[in-house]
């Protein structure tokens, strides 16, 4: 299983992107697979590219040097540079700018798990010349390559419980995957805040998130976070941003353009991946024995979709909805001119009706529902 290569959607796009004075700078949470696909990229296109990490202090040495001809040299005739784990090395986005701006036909990838740091090293000097590429966890559009229907069915319940890293996907055993989890929420889940922001109280951070992975789907109130972790609005504000530019979680914020009494200042959080929720928590029990399969199957459903949008180029703007008067519609995408509204519910039989507050406003909206019968045509179709 370990030489088992599961299909990743953004391969083909980042052969259409990588071009001669170009650099593409592929972002995402650690071992999400970043590593694989650089790898594949040179298997099937471009099998004499030159590929080093920035964890390598002689390689450093070269990409730190701002010297031009020591660029070229560590360079030397190849075609293709590509950097792993970019963000280890200072000023890598002036350093890139001189060898796309003085080195004729060359093509540059770099990767970094993390964006905050790799952004504010790549963006200014790199304006008009980059292109970036999202990596997550492995979306269900991508696992339908190697799998049946039927097996597809069969596995919902381990996706919703532990999750779509590759590794996970690929054990064998719930057992194996648990440990990988715990490991990973451990050792890999703060490792560039920690590294790169110089944020020492990482247990603030853990019981920031199982506080939010608590209050999926509900507005969250940074005001009542910070009373029950001791912190002040504006660390609490911080930290959440921090830990979405780690790819742990992302928010969503109100939709409203008619109503006086929309929400629109609170925000909701989700996680990027269910294993890392549930490993947050420490419950990795199946759906039988728990209370949250409904926050577990929206937030699977609302991760999948991001994904599918993403990968597919569905240029879409994701939202939540509600009233004052507690009408509420979990998802609102705005796309092709128009506004799409969706309700994600676990039990096939759940038959919702649309907010009378929606209709009445956007009357010129789709409404579905989504549940286990119609899921797959909703985030792979």
């Amino acid at each position: 299983m370990a030489d088992f290569y599961i299909p990743q959607a953004q391969l083909d796009r980042l052969k259409r992107l990588v071009a001669p004075g170009k650099v593409v700078v592929i972002y995402g949470p650690r071992r999400v697979g970043k590593t694989t696909l650089i790898r594949r990229y040179v298997q099937q296109h471009d099998r004499d590219a030159l590929v080093v990490t920035g964890e390598d202090i002689v390689v450093r040495e070269y990409l730190e040097s701002q010297s031009l001809a020591k660029l070229k040299a560590f360079v030397g005739g190849r075609r293709t540079l590509i950097v792993d784990e970019a963000q280890y090395v200072r000023q890598i986005g002036l350093n890139l700018k001189l060898l796309a701006d003085h080195v004729e036909g060359l093509r540059i990838i770099a990767t970094g798990s993390s964006s905050f740091d790799l952004a504010q090293q790549t963006g200014e000097p790199l304006t008009g010349r980059k292109t970036t590429l999202l990596l997550l966890p492995l979306a269900q559009l991508e696992l339908r390559e190697v799998e049946s229907a039927h097996e597809t069915a069969a596995n919902l319940e381990m996706r919703l419980i532990y999750g779509s890293y590759p590794e996970v996907i690929l054990m064998e055993s719930n057992e194996d995957r648990e440990l990988y989890i715990k490991e990973l929420v451990a050792s890999y889940l703060f490792k560039d805040i920690l590294q790169l922001e110089g944020i020492r109280h990482t247990d603030k951070l853990l019981r920031l998130l199982q506080l939010v992975a608590f209050q999926i789907g509900r507005e969250v109130s940074v005001t009542e976070l910070g009373a029950q972790l001791g912190m002040n609005k504006n660390t609490v504000d911080r930290y959440l941003d921090l830990l979405e530019k780690a790819y742990v979680i992302y928010g969503r914020r109100g939709f409203s353009r008619n109503l006086r009494k929309e929400i629109t200042k609170s925000r909701r959080y989700y996680f990027y991946d269910n294993g890392i929720r549930n490993g947050l928590i420490s419950n990795f029990n199946v759906l039988s024995l728990r209370d949250d399969a409904g926050i577990l199957w929206e937030n699977y459903i609302l991760a999948e979709r991001l994904k599918y949008n993403l990968y597919t180029g569905h240029l879409a703007e994701s939202y939540f909805w509600r009233t004052y008067d507690q009408q509420e519609i979990g998802l609102v995408e705005e796309w092709g001119g128009r506004l799409h509204a969706a309700e994600i519910k676990w039990s096939p039989r759940a038959a919702p009706r649309l907010p009378r507050g929606w209709r009445h406003a956007y009357p010129a909206s789709s409404f579905r529902v989504v549940h286990q019968g119609n899921y797959l045509d909703f985030i792979t179709a």
